[in-house]
Formats: C-alpha cells, sequence, structure tokens
C-alpha cells in the first residue's frame, strides 16, 4: 500500500549533480574520483538537487562545492562545521555534507569539527586525507608522518601525527568509516549508511596527492599488496583478510592480534566477529589504529550507534519555548515586559 502524500522519487542522473564547469584539481588527483562517486551516489536516492548542501572550508578539497550541481558553500578556514550545524540546525530537511581535508579540519578547524561529533549534528563529514597542504605547495599537515621532508620541513617533520579516526571517536563520534579514493564499491556502500545514519557521519579517504605526496598510500593500495593490507570490515562476519583469506583478528592478552587460520589450533570461529554498533568503543578505537606491518588497515565502517541528535534537541527547544511563551506574535513581543525611553 502506498503512502498518502508520500513524495514520488525524483528521477535524476549523475550528469545532473554536475555544475558543468572546469575541475581545476591537478591532472590525477584522487579528489576526481570522490568527486565521481558523490556525483554517482546520489541520485539512487530519489531527492531533488535543491535538497542537498555541500559546505566546505579551504583546501584543494574545499572546492568540491564548486563542482556540484546543488546548494553550496565555500567557507573560511576550518568552519565549515560550524556553517553546517548553523544550516542543519534551520534547515533539518535538508541532506548537509561537509568536504573538509586534514588540514582544514585537523589544524585549523579542529576545534570546530570536535565539537560537531560531540554534539552529533545530523550532517555527513567528508575528510580528504592526503597528509599534505597541497594547495599551498606541499608543507607537512597534522596527519603527515615523523620524518616528512617537504618546503617547511626540510630537515624531515618531528610533530608525532594526528589519527583522525582515533580523534573523533575521543570525540563521541557516532558513525566513523575509513576508504581508499580508489575503492569505488566499499565508498558507495559507506556513503549509502552514511546517509541512512541520524547523527553525524565522519569519513575518512585516503586519497592520493600525486604532485607533492605521490604514493602516500600505496603500500595499502598496489594490487599485489592490498589483500594483505586492508581488512575490509563488514558487519556481523569474522575479520578475515589475505590473499588466501587465511589471516583474521583474535583476542590475545585482551587485544585484538593477527592469527593465520589453522594455525596455532587457530579455527574461523575465533575469529572477531564485527559489531559496529558495539556501545562500548574500545575495539573501534583500537581498528582505527592498526597499521602495516604488524596490523592491516581496517576499512569500512568501524562505528554505528545511536545517540540523540543536536539539530532535533534544539528543534524541539524552539517548539517547547513558543508552547510556553504568553507571546504569540511579534506584536506581543515587541509590547511585553518593560520599556525604556532613550533621550
Amino acid at each position: 500500500m502506498t503512502a498518502i502524500n508520500a513524495p514520488e522519487p525524483v528521477k535524476l542522473k549523475k550528469k545532473d549533480f554536475d555544475a558543468g564547469i572546469d575541475v581545476r584539481w591537478c591532472p590525477g588527483c584522487g579528489d576526481y574520483s570522490i568527486l565521481a562517486n558523490i556525483q554517482k551516489f546520489l541520485p539512487t536516492l530519489g531527492r531533488a538537487k535543491e535538497e542537498f548542501a555541500f559546505i566546505s572550508g579551504i583546501g584543494c578539497s574545499s572546492r568540491f562545492p564548486y563542482y556540484m550541481n546543488t546548494y553550496g558553500f565555500h567557507s573560511i578556514h576550518g568552519r565549515a562545521p560550524a556553517f553546517a550545524t548553523g544550516l542543519k540546525s534551520y534547515r533539518p530537511d535538508l541532506s548537509v555534507w561537509v568536504v573538509t581535508g586534514d588540514g582544514d579540519g585537523f589544524s585549523i578547524g579542529g576545534n570546530h569539527l570536535l565539537h560537531a561529533m560531540r554534539r552529533n549534528v545530523d550532517l555527513n563529514i567528508l575528510l580528504f586525507n592526503n597528509r599534505i597542504y597541497g594547495l599551498t605547495k606541499g608543507q607537512y599537515s597534522p596527519t603527515s608522518e615523523v620524518g616528512k621532508v617537504t618546503s617547511s620541513t626540510p630537515m624531515g617533520s618531528i610533530d608525532s601525527p594526528l589519527r583522525p579516526l582515533s580523534v573523533v571517536l575521543g570525540a563521541e563520534a557516532t558513525f566513523v568509516a575509513r576508504v581508499t579514493d580508489t575503492d569505488a564499491k566499499l565508498m558507495q556502500n559507506i556513503l549509502q549508511q552514511a546517509y541512512e545514519h541520524k547523527g553525524t557521519s565522519f569519513i575518512e579517504i585516503y586519497q592520493n596527492c600525486n604532485v607533492f605526496n605521490d604514493g602516500a598510500f600505496v603500500n595499502l593500495t598496489k594490487g599485489d599488496v592490498k589483500r594483505d593490507a586492508q581488512l575490509i570490515l563488514e558487519e556481523g562476519k569474522p575479520m578475515i583478510f589475505g590473499k588466501e583469506r587465511n589471516k583474521g583478528l583474535i583476542f590475545q592478552d585482551g587485544k585484538p592480534a593477527v592469527a593465520t587460520i589453522g594455525e596455532n589450533g587457530v579455527s574461523e570461529d575465533d575469529i572477531i566477529v564485527h559489531n559496529p554498533s558495539d556501545p562500548d568503543p574500545t575495539l573501534a578505537f583500537r581498528l582505527a589504529r592498526m597499521d602495516p606491518p604488524d596490523f592491516p588497515v581496517a576499512m569500512g565502517i568501524l562505528r554505528k550507534v545511536e545517540r540523540p541528535t543536536y539539530d532535533d534537541a534544539i528543534t524541539q527547544q524552539v517548539i517547547d519555548a513558543k508552547k510556553a511563551s504568553p507571546d504569540k506574535t511579534i506584536h506581543d513581543l515587541l509590547h511585553s515586559g518593560d520599556t525604556w525611553e532613550v533621550k
């Protein structure tokens, strides 16, 4: 039975979300893949272009709204989450997306990003992480590795890098995922679940900068190492990986460890089953911090839990305040209380 007054799905195609202007990213930049995936994904939702808004800060990634045929706002450095929070609070009907880079989101805008997570605003945040400042010609960023030689660190960076997923999990993020710019299938799956999630979804996208940090993630993405270097997380399934599909994560001394199925008495039944909805974030935190060569890098949805959202709460407060107020019109408000005459 069809619901009365249910809106008809809007039939659009990928090209309908293309702004039709020259894209000014460097040839070969990973941003192209992310843009194409978003433009391919949005038509599947059956919503009008006017119901989407993309908001960015500053950086290569933040040119994104120009290339989308939706509403968009290229805001100021690091402040995209603040602008997006304001928009979503006033227009909860919109699907609001934030596009940010590792420098924009975790250096200049670190404070704003944390509070979006803490508040659980119903936003979708895409972090383009290429571990470099590309727009300003290749300075090291908050996610660059120790020893990174750049124009601003000619002797190598001595800063310990931030781990974006550890940071957002610490800020109580309710949806946390990671994917590479070259894995279109996994990215489409994550985008769908992020869109359906009520609250802040945070997706870290490992993205190549072929001019200033080429090959930053090649140890994860090359065809001959990918299956040993990545653990693709699937809800309700054991965490198995490897070319031979014979490696997996087990608990050892209370911590995840890599084991080979069939060796030392380890069977598939011993492999940890992925549960992103576990209210305890401990395992998600450990998954977020796994690195080669001892561990594979966890890809997919690490955490997906429910919590009240900021925009719902503020909407309810406005409703309650109106009900409780004796002033029902602007006229009532302007003529209530004490007044003064300025002379």
